[in-house]
């Protein structure tokens, strides 16, 4: 894997912000549903993230589905681990469990834990 120059590039994001979303379009204008509902839902913990546009480099885009063996995208990334896709991070945020989740890992979540 460490051969891979496009699995360097995504493993150097992952290592030097603590939580990126790997993601069609930006933050400020998501280019799929799926990424604006996870960007929505960060949005609403009041979570700093990086977003990474797959959209404009198409080596991430297949390379980040081959790094986390995981076929879709959005990808959410904490602290170096793979959260996974747009279902998963909601069905989280809906449970309480994400909240609790970024508080483990030590990342600042500046709204209530949903109820």
């Amino acid at each position: 894997m460490s051969d891979n120059p496009v699995f360097q590039r995504i493993q150097s994001e992952i290592d030097g912000n603590d939580v990126v979303l790997f993601m069609k379009g930006t933050p400020v204008f998501p280019q799929c549903g799926f990424s604006s509902t996870v960007v929505q839902v960060l949005s609403i913990l009041g979570v700093k993230f990086k977003g990474i546009d797959v959209l404009s480099d198409g080596d991430i885009r297949e390379g980040v589905k081959s790094f986390s063996n995981w076929p879709t995208i959005p990808q959410l990334y904490v602290k170096g681990e793979f959260v996974g896709g747009c279902d998963i991070v909601r069905e989280m945020y809906q449970s309480g469990e994400l909240h609790d989740f970024f508080a483990q890992k030590g990342i600042a979540v500046s709204a209530p834990q949903a109820e």
